[in-house]
Order: C-alpha cells, then sequence, then structure tokens
C-alpha cells in the first residue's frame, strides 16, 4: 500500500518492521503489543505505541487478527521457478507446517537481488509470520537483511547463513565427491563438470567438491562449463562437451540440466553411457524415466522440508537458543547412465 506526498511519486507506508526497528524492538513484540499482549512490559509498550505514533503506522487486517499475540503462520521465502527441487522442497515444508497446525505464507521474489530478498522477508514479518524458512541462496548479506533475521526467527535451507539463522543443508561438497568419485571408480580420467550458476552456494560447493576430488586422485581438472539449471543450459554445454573426443564422463549440477546434455550428446551421435556417462544431482522424479535411467546424487527435499519447519518450530519456542546448522547427507542412485570407461580398442578395461 503506498500514498502520494505532493506531486511526487508513491512512498511506502511505514510497516511492522519499521516500528520495531525504530522502536529497537523484535516484529514479534510490535505484534503483541498492538494485541494487547499482557507480558509486554510497560516501558516497551510505551517505546512501540510512540514508534507508531511517529510513523503513523496504521496496523493491517493481519495484525489485528493476532489478538494472543500468535499468528500460527509460518512465512517462506522462495524464488519464482518451476525447478522441480524447489517445489519438492515447498511441498515438505507446507506438508510439516499443516501437521504442526501452522499455515504456510509465501513470498516469492523473482531474483537473488538484496532488495528483493530485503522486501520479501519484510513483506511476511508485517504479515505477523512467527518465523520464516529462506529458501534462497543468501550469498550477500545486507544489514537489513541481518535484522529481520534476527526479529523473526529464521532457518536457511541453502546452506547460507546470517549470524541469528539456522541452517538445515545438504553436504553439497560431499555430493560432488560421490558423483566424482563413482566415475572414477569406473575407470573414467577425464570427468567434466556442467556447474550451475556461481551465485548459488550449491553450485559452487558442489564445483567445489568435483575438483577437490579430481585433484585427491591425480588427475587433470577441465574447465568449468556453466548452466543456469535448465535443460536448455545442460543442452548447449552438451553440444560442446559432445564435441570434445577425450571427455568419457561428465558430472552435472542437476537432473534437468544432466536431460539436456543426454539430449545433445545423442544427437551429436555420442551414446550414453557407451562413449560418455552421465551422473546428474537431485534425484527428481523424471530421472528414472529419463533415456538412459539416470544415475544420480539423491537430495531428501521433502524431509529437508520437514526438517526445516521442526527446526523453525523449536527456535520460536526458544529464540534465545544458540543457532546450530544441521548437515544432511545426499545418496548416489545408480543407474543406467554411467559405465565402465572403454577400452582405447573400444572395448572395456
Amino acid at each position: 500500500m503506498t500514498k502520494r506526498q505532493g506531486g511526487g511519486g508513491p512512498v511506502r507506508q511505514p510497516g511492522m518492521t519499521d516500528v520495531a526497528r525504530l522502536a529497537g524492538v523484535s516484529a514479534q513484540t510490535v505484534s503483541r503489543t498492538l494485541a494487547g499482549h499482557p507480558n509486554v512490559r510497560p516501558r516497551t509498550r510505551a517505546k512501540v505505541l510512540a514508534a507508531v505514533e511517529q510513523l503513523g503506522y496504521r496496523r493491517n487486517n493481519a495484525a489485528r487478527t493476532l489478538s494472543s499475540g500468535r499468528s500460527r503462520t509460518i512465512g517462506v521465502v522462495t524464488l519464482q521457478t518451476n525447478f522441480h527441487s524447489r517445489t519438492n522442497l515447498t511441498f515438505g515444508i507446507e506438508r510439516a507446517a499443516r501437521e504442526a497446525g501452522y499455515a504456510v505464507s509465501t513470498a516469492a521474489t523473482a531474483s537473488l537481488d538484496t532488495a528483493a530478498l530485503e522486501e520479501a522477508l519484510s513483506r511476511l514479518a508485517e504479515q505477523g509470520a512467527e518465523g520464516v524458512v529462506l529458501s534462497v541462496p543468501l550469498i550477500h548479506v545486507s544489514p537489513r537483511i541481518e535484522q529481520l533475521t534476527r526479529s523473526v526467527p529464521t532457518v536457511t535451507v541453502d546452506g547460507s547463513r546470517t549470524p541469528a539463522t539456522e541452517v538445515v543443508a545438504v553436504d553439497q561438497r560431499l555430493a560432488a565427491r560421490l558423483a566424482t568419485r563413482h566415475l572414477i571408480e569406473l575407470g573414467h580420467r577425464n570427468v567434466w563438470h556442467v556447474a550451475g550458476p556461481r551465485e548459488w552456494l550449491d553450485a559452487s560447493s558442489r564445483c567445489d567438491g568435483w575438483r577437490a576430488t579430481l585433484e585427491a586422485a591425480g588427475l587433470a581438472v577441465p574447465p568449468v562449463l556453466e548452466g543456469d539449471w535448465t535443460p536448455a543450459s545442460g543442452y548447449r554445454n552438451g553440444l560442446v562437451l559432445g564435441r570434445i573426443p577425450d571427455a568419457t564422463a561428465v558430472f552435472v549440477a542437476s537432473d534437468e540440466m544432466a536431460f539436456g546434455v543426454i539430449r545433445a550428446l545423442h544427437e551429436l551421435g555420442r551414446r550414453v553411457p557407451r562413449d560418455v556417462s552421465v551422473v546428474g544431482v537431485d534425484d527428481i522424479a523424471l530421472a528414472e524415466y529419463c533415456s538412459p535411467s539416470l544415475t544420480t546424487v539423491a537430495q531428501p527435499f521433502t524431509e529437508m522440508g520437514a526438517l526445516a519447519v521442526s527446526r523453525l518450530l523449536r527456535h520460536i519456542a526458544d529464540p534465545g537458543a544458540a543457532p546450530e546448522p544441521v548437515s544432511v547427507e545426499p545418496s548416489l542412485i545408480v543407474r543406467a547412465s554411467t559405465a565402465p570407461v572403454r577400452g582405447e580398442d573400444g572395448g572395456r578395461p
């Protein structure tokens, strides 16, 4: 909601987080004060009401319903995307929240820009969310994001964090090690990598794990091929990879990109896995039905969502507890897209 002053452009209406910042309290304290919660100290109540008056803050409908100081709502910040991994993670969050008696309010952002993340977090805080699951890679932490995650209990699920957040994450370096080691054990000595976007922590961690595994085995590290998680980017990189004669194996940073790589290899006459072995990451439902079925490193997205909710509810109940990271181990699923490297005579070594 905006208002106009004079002949200028729109001005944002002050929100609950603005009141909290001015009063030097959390958004939850503002919510409880406006709801008449008996546990708010008189001095704190006076500071909040003074900030409300100074800013001209008007409570929204969600705030008015907080008669008990509780909204029973969890917020989720997610990226606007149709990636299967994001969908499965959100499903796990929503199911676990529902089973715990909480509703879910989602704030989707179109980019990883700091201002967009600040706006999404502010929106959820103003709606009275008791806690937030931050389901985007948090590369740059602004003072505003840090303040918001301090005022509202927050759990991140992409390995990123602020000093006040708890982290529930898959060990992405281990995922890369599992995939790369599998290909090395099959006799491949030229293992390429199609990486995800650099600004994603998952992508950089997988790239680091791939590189470290090759170096530990005494193998050369080929140049990184960069994708953007889409099958189209996998296809473009597959057209490059398929023209490299000694490339016998590739670790692809997501299943969806791996589908594109396999399509390109087929079109170039490179057979999978006879000529090139391919490993993906995620184990989305379509991986088993790819042709050939895709060897991949499985991530338990639904379980991750449930674990994030469990940790968040614990954080809401005890906001003063020190945040603790939780790492979930991935697992290698071997299917038909990988095979032992062929010898120079065309047979198996």
